[in-house]
């Protein structure tokens, strides 16, 4: 097999296990930045989550990070697919994803019960902050501000 048709098939096993493009290096480093920068300064305010399962009233999705209320974990037993609505979720775009599958997703969200979604667009260092489907902010200079949640991050910390 060449190596183009193994990226192919790699890819294609991507989607399929998590119904969504497979991400890059661009993406993966925001991926962990964000989460980090969460942990770091809203950790007693937000337990975060990469990659979590969520099986909501409204479909199947899993976001890049999401917030929930803490909790003490229970590490005798797991949830693969979570049934709860975070308060908020992190989407990033990946090379060969459009905004509006991500778009298409804030229902999914927002009927759950969901209060902000962000779209992050990697290109432009661009972050939508989204608290209903037609209403959202962008910031792509100095500090993000989600009202809804309560979270200021610098821009310059996220994107460098």
């Amino acid at each position: 097999m060449t190596a183009f048709t193994e990226q192919i098939d790699a890819e294609a096993e991507y989607l399929l296990e998590r119904g969504k493009p497979m991400p890059s290096k661009n993406h993966s480093k925001l991926e962990s930045r964000l989460s980090f920068l969460m942990t770091r300064d809203y950790e007693k305010k937000y337990d975060t989550f990469v990659e979590l399962s969520l099986e909501l009233s409204t479909g199947k999705a899993t976001p890049d990070l999401c917030f929930f209320t803490p909790e003490s974990s229970d590490w005798l037993e797991d949830e693969i697919q979570v049934k709860n609505a975070p308060l908020g979720v992190i989407e990033i775009v990946s090379p060969k994803q459009s905004t509006q599958d991500l778009v298409d997703k804030l229902d999914i969200y927002f009927g759950a019960g969901v209060l902000s979604c962000w779209i992050v667009i990697p290109t432009f260092k661009m972050i939508n902050i989204f608290h209903a489907k037609h209403d959202y902010k962008t910031f792509m200079n100095g500090e993000l501000l989600d009202e809804k949640l309560g979270i200021r991050l610098n821009l310059e910390e996220v994107f460098k």
